[in-house]
């Protein structure tokens, strides 16, 4: 396999593997991976769900949006991913979802704490939320700003829209979006319970990132998820 066709390969990928985590929203959400000749980045065309995305359903988009390889149209959100990885060279991969549990959990502006092994990467340091806009994140300068938002961490709430994560591939961006939005989760079914009470403190978060989420098990995650991907095609 050469080159673009592993780039291509590995994107449609990713965004399958989005959707049989439960992410999908119906067209809506992508995920890209960093095109290494700097041409831009390889990410799902417009008008495709998660699921339904293949290698002739993969675009090379531009900083500038334009459509430079495979089959567009292109999403109107791609400066999230362009600009994200302008500001992080260590980034290779970027996820954007709308899950619902994300959505609600940003609205309520409390900390996401460490209550199950998927709050661990988000809780310390805190998962920052990007405020300035729950619109759609369609020029540069908003990419910019929630590169900003998002610095040197793993990711970002987008109030009153979705998520945002990043990782040094496909599979760790994939998995931290997937993380995300299940830590939201369990911290609202646990407030709707009650007072929260118990949760991970920094000894046990920082044993928890080495010992539950090492790169072995975000993979063998990642894995999991490609293979119910291709049992639901």
């Amino acid at each position: 396999m050469d080159s673009e066709d592993r780039l291509i390969a590995e994107a449609a990928a990713a965004n399958q593997a989005l959707g049989a985590s439960g992410q999908s929203d119906m067209v809506w959400g992508h995920a890209s991976v960093r095109d290494p000749a700097g041409r831009g980045v390889w990410m799902k065309a417009a008008g495709w769900s998660f699921g339904e995305v293949t290698a002739a359903r993969v675009a090379l988009v531009s900083d500038a949006g334009e459509v430079l390889a495979g089959h567009g149209p292109r999403h109107i959100e791609y400066p999230i991913h362009t600009e994200i990885m302008n500001a992080r060279p260590d980034v290779n991969s970027v996820v954007h979802t709308h899950a619902p549990a994300a959505v609600s959990f940003a609205a309520l502006d409390v900390p996401l704490l460490a209550i199950s092994h998927d709050g661990v990467e988000f809780a310390e340091p805190q998962v920052p939320r990007f405020n300035q806009t729950g619109a759609l994140i369609s020029s540069a300068e908003l990419g910019q700003a929630l590169a900003e938002a998002v610095g040197d961490g793993v990711g970002a709430l987008i109030s009153r829209h979705g998520l945002v994560t990043v990782g040094p591939d496909a599979a760790t961006a994939v998995m931290r979006a997937v993380l995300l939005a299940r830590a939201c989760s369990v911290q609202l079914q646990a407030m709707a319970a009650g007072e929260i009470r118990l949760w991970s403190d920094s000894a046990e978060i920082a044993l928890k990132k080495a010992q539950v989420w090492p790169e072995s098990q975000i993979n063998a995650g990642y894995a999991f998820l490609c293979r119910q991907a291709g049992e639901r095609a």
